[in-house]
């Protein structure tokens, strides 16, 4: 019995910590630089920005920064405050833009990928859930999708992709 117990508590003990290190303070820390953008717009040109994501407050808090440069998003600014509550072991985003956007994510983790996901309702009073995906995280480079589903999340739809390249100093 002594032999099946312990590998099972040692297995047990590395798992549980394995999943606290998901949700821990520096999940996103991947995230902080100066990052260069390019996306595809709707009539197929390449559109440019920029973001910048720092920590603030004690180092407690990221703060992104973006801007659209060029294309269809020239002109568009935003900017998010995500931080890490310890006690509930969650992540918590807000995103305003000067499009007058607000909207409130909480962090979650999907395979390899980190995300912040809300729910909200449609026009038509519908249940939608959007979600922004990190995915092929590199230290250099990473792929940024935003997504929206209108099944529950079983299936979702690409809405936007920007791929990310750390800028050089």
């Amino acid at each position: 019995m002594k032999k099946i117990l312990l590998p099972l508590l040692i297995l047990l003990y590395y798992h549980a910590n394995a999943q606290s290190n998901i949700g821990s303070e520096q999940y996103f820390d991947f995230w902080i630089g100066e990052w260069n953008l390019t996306w595809k717009d709707g009539d197929g040109t390449t559109g440019t920005g920029k973001n910048t994501i720092s920590r603030i407050l004690n180092n407690k808090v990221i703060l992104e920064s973006f801007e659209g440069l060029t294309g269809q998003n020239t002109g568009y600014l935003g900017k998010s405050w995500s931080v890490y509550n310890p006690r509930t072991q969650e992540w918590k985003q807000t995103w305003v833009d000067n499009q007058g956007a607000y909207l409130d994510f909480i962090g979650e983790v999907q395979d390899e990928n980190r995300m912040f996901v809300r729910k909200t309702t449609g026009p038509q009073g519908n249940e939608i859930w959007q979600r922004m995906v990190f995915r092929d995280i590199k230290k250099d480079s990473f792929t940024w999708d935003w997504e929206s589903s209108s099944d529950g999340g079983s299936t979702w739809s690409l809405q936007w992709q920007i791929n990310y390249q750390r800028k050089k100093s």
